[in-house]
């Protein structure tokens, strides 16, 4: 008979303590494979499936949609074939199922789960499902088969005839149900994001396959007046990413004295520079990269900014290497990846992690080792069309450099009133790490790597 496995969530990593269930991806009653996504859950870093060690058959779940599960808690169960046995799926499309799960009996419906990320799908890109029917989620196995009549007496004895298996009980019946196309993760998050469930979605594509035009159908469909007594009020709650961020945020405004000092620099030769770079064969340059290059040059200069305070508060921890966060806009809000090893890196390496980040940012793949563990962070507030920005610090870190939008403003430039490519660097920092003086001195070597980037050939 088969043997009933308990797997709880595991530790995601960086002393994560829990995730909220973003999306189940099995039912119960559905057979999966070894190593198969069950669920989607958010982590105060990412957005995350979590694979399933065992293979067989769902018999429970637990945790509902944005509920918060804690590490060591039971996310499923699963009726796993004991040694020699099956999990009672017999043939059929619910039976190949189960054999595509574990190529054979016993130990390989088992295996010690193994990181996380993207893993691949079962076979076809389909999935079987099957239904218990009954009040209660365990298998049970069929019955003995009945005994055998007594053969009637007769002069030569005669063979008795084979045993005829008794018929399974209704509750214990297994019925292989049709199966069910892959939708797309865009799709299914922005069904998600609009509150709409897929299971009342009708599909336009193959095999009835949920496309976006569906699930803008279905919005639009949705759609109703609101009442007048609460046309003017919605409460939003603070869940998953954006609830990690408001209190990581006023965690550093209540435990961080900040101080904010700016200036404003002719960027008229980093842009030149930049020209003149990408007229040169090999992958573009960007300003960010040219800006990220110029930061670990200055932490170089002044490594007391690359620091933390101890959560005690009993002394400063400066770090050797530079791991380089920056804002990034997502889907989700706002996040901060993480470049490790800033200092040993170039521009042009600097520029391809740079867009490598940004892209997983936007398709919301970045994992929890990508949006933490950073020692600076890089803040272009300008790519938004504004000057200026005082910043709260990305808590624990102690400095964060500001960067304005570039535009043309008229400037004194030798001796001479000119149309010069202005910015404005702002740049906040925990005042427990240094005083003014350092900071001033970080920023204006900043600055004058902007108007002069020939500076830079010192720090190379």
């Amino acid at each position: 008979m088969p043997v009933v496995r308990e797997f709880t969530l595991p530790d995601l990593g960086e002393g994560l303590t829990g995730a909220e269930v973003v999306r189940w991806m099995v039912e119960v009653g559905e057979v999966i494979a070894v190593d198969q996504p069950v669920v989607e859950v958010e982590t105060a870093k990412a957005v995350v499936e979590v694979p399933c060690p065992y293979g067989g058959v769902v018999t429970a779940r637990f945790g509902e949609v944005g509920e918060e599960i804690a590490v060591g808690a039971p996310l499923v169960t699963v009726a796993v074939a004991a040694a020699g046995g099956s999990t009672g799926t017999g043939s059929g499309p619910a039976g190949e199922a189960a054999a595509d799960g574990a190529a054979a009996p016993g130990a390989a419906n088992e295996r010690p789960l193994v990181g996380y990320g993207v893993l691949e799908s079962p076979k076809g890109g389909r999935r079987a499902r099957v239904r218990i029917d009954g009040p209660a989620p365990a298998i049970a196995p069929a019955p003995a088969p009945a005994p055998a009549p007594a053969p009637a007496p007769a002069p030569a004895p005669a063979p008795a005839p084979a045993p005829a298996p008794a018929p399974v009980p209704e509750a214990a019946r297994v019925v292989a149900s049709a199966v069910v196309p892959v939708i797309s993760p865009l799709v299914r998050r922005m069904a998600r994001e609009h509150g709409l469930e897929l299971a009342r979605i009708t599909g336009s594509g193959p095999d009835g396959l949920i496309m976006r035009a569906d699930v803008q159908r279905a919005l639009s469909e949705a759609v109703a007046p609101v009442p007048a007594a609460v046309a003017d009020e919605e409460v939003v709650p603070l869940r998953g990413l954006r609830r990690t961020i408001a209190e990581k945020l006023t965690r550093s405004h209540q435990e961080i004295p900040a101080a904010t000092c700016w200036v404003d620099a002719d960027a008229t030769g980093l842009m030149e520079t930049r020209a003149q770079l990408n007229r040169a064969a090999g992958p573009k340059v960007s300003v960010l990269a040219l800006l990220a290059r110029i930061c670990t040059a200055g932490l170089v200069r002044f490594p007391e900014l690359n620091s933390s305070v101890e959560n005690d508060g009993s002394g400063i921890r400066r770090h050797r290497a530079v791991h380089l966060g920056f804002a990034a806009q997502s889907d989700r809000g706002l996040v901060v990846p993480v470049i490790r090893d800033a200092h040993l890196l170039n521009t042009e390496q600097l520029g391809a992690e740079l867009a490598r980040l940004t892209e997983s940012a936007r398709a919301g793949t970045l994992t929890p080792a990508e949006l933490t563990g950073g020692t600076f962070t890089l803040n272009n507030y300008g790519v938004f069309g504004v000057d200026g920005s005082t910043p709260i610090l990305n808590h624990p870190e102690a400095a964060m450099l500001g960067v304005g939008r570039i535009a043309a403003k008229p400037w004194v430039h030798e001796g001479e009133l000119a149309v010069r490519q202005v910015t404005q660097l702002s740049f906040t920092f925990d005042h427990r790490v240094c005083d003014g003086g350092t900071a001033g001195g970080f920023l204006r070597f900043v600055a004058d790597c902007v108007e002069q980037p020939g500076m830079l050939l010192r720090q190379l």
